[in-house]
């Protein structure tokens, strides 16, 4: 990041006092999509978070991440506290924002697997993951000016078409099965469904835990996806996410997550804890888990597409156009065995 450019921008938002201060400045890495890093200049602690080289504005727009968590702010807690956001790309060369760093601990697969957490404590996990997902999907989003974020009606029939089209526009090789996918989800969409705000990427590592008693979330993180829709899409993904100790080793290498440690729910279980929970109802389970398992796929072959360009040289994307391989598989072998286990 340039340095005084940044410094510039800081001291004229009034986050800090004098250009001649130290900035350190360091990436997180654990991400795969937008760039994210931590500030740390005068005893404060920023992140500022910016798309990475090479992304479409589309799936990258900093205002909106912005937008989302500030009006978040007065209704559901569990969100940084935004300080500013630029648009002005001749700082950073792209927009970006800066925002409140959260302690906590974020649940990633290495983080759970130094901690050795014991199996009863993701009972606990799992609930609190959960209840802030409900809690979420609780919120008034009129109330706090986001009716403008999306467009409920018609929802699930544009994401099934839309998500199809990104496939087919980042495909650098054939793979049978994305095309049989594809077409059972045209087929068989729900044709009536609830909305609200939903998140679209929530998962383990994307909440940040207040200390190791899980039984609070100090913040979600990761809102680029968030938009106006049917709840149970974003139950979908989490569920594609949600890896168990009892699938192939490949899919569990291929999608890393704490999940596959003793004491979480299997995915049929996670996903009636929901329902029950939120008091809705849904007779296509395997729908939305096979949205979720594509949904995953796209997102993989997308960057895979642009590590094939040579627009980013993470050797960490070198292969996840296998994965968005075995993602479909996945799904077609839930739409043939007519479960999401």
């Amino acid at each position: 990041l340039p340095e005084l450019a940044l410094k510039k921008y800081l001291k004229g938002i009034n986050l800090i006092n004098s250009l001649d201060s130290d900035l350190q400045v360091e990436q997180f890495t654990h991400g795969y999509s937008n760039l994210t890093y931590l500030l740390q200049i005068e005893g404060k602690e920023f992140v500022l978070r910016k798309p990475p080289k090479g992304a479409i504005k589309r799936g990258h727009d900093m205002g909106r991440e912005f937008k989302v968590q500030k009006a978040l702010d007065c209704q559901f807690s569990k969100v940084p506290k935004m300080y500013a956001f630029s648009k002005d790309e001749a700082i950073l060369g792209s927009d970006f924002y800066i925002m409140e760093k959260v302690e906590g601990i974020i649940l990633n697969y290495k983080e759970a697997q130094k901690r050795k957490i014991p199996a009863k404590d993701y009972e606990i996990i799992s609930n609190s993951w959960l209840d802030t997902l409900v809690e979420l999907h609780n919120v008034d989003y009129t109330a706090i000016g986001l009716s403008d974020l999306g467009k409920p009606e018609g929802y699930v029939e544009r994401q099934v078409s839309n998500w199809g089209k990104q496939y087919l526009k980042a495909k650098t090789e054939e793979v049978p099965e994305a095309n049989l996918v594809m077409d059972w989800m045209q087929k068989h969409q729900p044709k009536k469904y609830d909305h609200c705000l939903i998140h679209n990427d929530f998962k383990y590592d994307n909440v940040v835990f207040k200390d190791d008693s899980w039984q609070e979330i100090s913040a979600v993180l990761d809102w680029e996806m968030a938009t106006l829709g049917d709840p149970l899409m974003d139950l979908g993904t989490s569920l594609g996410y949600w890896t168990v100790a009892t699938d192939h080793d490949f899919v569990k290498q291929g999608i890393p997550s704490p999940t596959i440690f003793e004491g979480n729910p299997k995915r049929s279980e996670i996903a009636q804890m929901y329902l029950e929970k939120s008091g809705r109802t849904t007779d296509n389970l395997v729908f939305y888990y096979v949205f979720g398992l594509f949904k995953i796929a796209v997102i993989a072959q997308q960057i895979y597409f642009r590590f094939s360009k040579g627009w980013t040289t993470d050797p960490r994307f070198a292969n996840l156009n296998k994965a968005a391989e075995l993602c479909c598989k996945l799904a077609l072998k839930s739409i043939k065995t007519k479960s999401i286990d």
